[in-house]
């Protein structure tokens, strides 16, 4: 049985890559832009999509 892919361990991983997708796009866009923190919630909604997206993506049984 692959415990690695459990329905618990996939809502886990998406939840802690979440969050740092929304700190680093967040303050990243804070830092380098310049932008409002009303605005910043935007980039970093944008940044938990990506980052999360990016971890659950498909992949080759290469490995």
């Amino acid at each position: 049985m692959n415990f690695r892919n459990c329905a618990l361990c996939r809502v886990m991983r998406g939840f802690a890559f979440g969050g740092m997708g929304a700190a680093i796009f967040g303050y990243g866009s804070i830092w380098l832009f310049g932008v409002e923190q009303n605005e910043a919630i935007y980039y970093a909604l944008f940044g938990a999509i990506a980052l999360t997206a990016w971890v659950h993506r498909k992949r080759s049984d290469d490995r």
